[in-house]
């Protein structure tokens, strides 16, 4: 698909409805949505649940096809599923991140484990690629780390206290053990282990190193994992990159530097960005749109430029707060609103009028 004709449509495929509040997370099960498999998507809302919805082969229609609840007594503002798609993890207002297994495999979730320790709302949770960890952050200005043991154990290893204030997102590189945490404190910081699970901050992007001016909502990576996106209350998407090889190398410290600024096209805040297999970011923001935006060759002199793809006016009746790409098949998208909906889209070349 050549990007660069700029004829594409994000056309929607399908409302889902169920939650009876805001809908503030969405997760891709892996491995869904190819070779036969049917996608499986985990929405969580401040109903206090989580629904996770499979497409109909048959159909293509997406059916709600189990409600997760009773384990979170307050709003579940993200969820995640572990790298194999055999856990689901969830994190709520109550302070709790719960472990859901899929015990029966007929969307027959049992929770089975329930991960304690935060003094207040835990807004984010991330597994790392290999399944071995999963990092948690809260209201409460930290960020913990977990390890995952058998028998459905988690063990704290470490609570890396660093932000000044509340720690909106974590996400584990796609490749490397490095963890990056995004923030009410306007920065973005990447954490690094050192020797005997001895964590720390290896690097912070703030405003002096041409980063965000206002809180950090989220952040995403390309699929390669040598490039960044983040997005802010400061209405700008932030481009970052690093050299992939030194961090494979084991160098934790690998600087990440700061690529270009997307700004003017947001005119409220911006809480959520994804970035697709194939290159599309897409973000979605409190004017109730989703855009989507492209690397662009066009006049490049120097650095890296991006440019607006498409944006899609009235997506959602309120504020979007999660678009993701499917894992599989990228040309799927989901989007998460303050509506009580959740939203599946295809994205296209249009049509041409003969």
């Amino acid at each position: 698909m050549n990007l660069a004709d700029e004829n594409f449509e994000l056309r929607e495929v399908q409302r889902l409805e169920g939650h009876t509040d805001k809908v503030w997370g969405l997760a891709w099960k892996p491995a869904t949505g190819v070779n036969g498999i049917p996608a499986i998507l985990a929405s969580c809302s401040g109903d206090k649940t989580i629904r996770v919805w499979e497409q109909s082969p048959a159909t293509g229609s997406f059916h709600c096809k189990a409600v997760l609840e009773d384990a979170h007594t307050r709003t579940v503002r993200s969820c995640a599923w572990s790298p194999c798609g055999k856990l689901l993890a969830t994190a709520s207002f109550d302070a709790t991140t719960a472990i859901w297994e899929d015990a029966g495999g007929d969307f027959d979730f049992v929770c089975v484990s329930t991960l304690e320790g935060h003094e207040n709302e835990v807004k984010s949770v991330s597994w790392n690629a290999s399944g071995s960890r999963i990092a948690t952050c809260a209201r409460d200005k930290t960020v913990w780390i977990w390890e995952v043991l058998p028998h459905n154990e988690y063990d704290n290893l470490t609570v890396l206290q660093g932000h000044t204030q509340d720690v909106k997102m974590v996400q584990w590189h796609p490749s490397v053990d490095i963890l990056f945490s995004c923030s009410y404190d306007n920065t973005i910081k990447v954490w690094a282990e050192d020797g005997d699970d001895d964590w720390h901050c290896v690097q912070t992007l703030d405003e002096s190193s041409s980063g965000h001016t206002s809180t950090v909502w989220a952040l995403s990576f390309n699929a390669g994992g040598d490039k960044m996106v983040s997005c802010s209350d400061d209405l700008t998407i932030k481009i970052w990159g690093a050299d992939i090889m030194k961090m494979h190398s084991g160098d934790g410290n690998a600087d990440w530097r700061h690529l270009c600024t997307l700004s003017g096209y947001h005119d409220r805040t911006i809480f959520s960005v994804h970035w697709s297999r194939d290159g599309i970011i897409s973000t979605g923001a409190a004017d109730d749109a989703i855009r989507l935006f492209v690397e662009s060759e066009d006049g490049l002199v120097d650095g890296t430029k991006y440019k607006l793809l498409l944006k899609k006016e009235k997506a959602h009746d309120m504020d979007v707060n999660a678009v993701q790409w499917s894992s599989m098949e990228h040309k799927r998208l989901a989007s998460a609103s303050d509506d009580g909906t959740v939203k599946i889209w295809e994205f296209s070349q249009k049509k041409i009028q003969l």
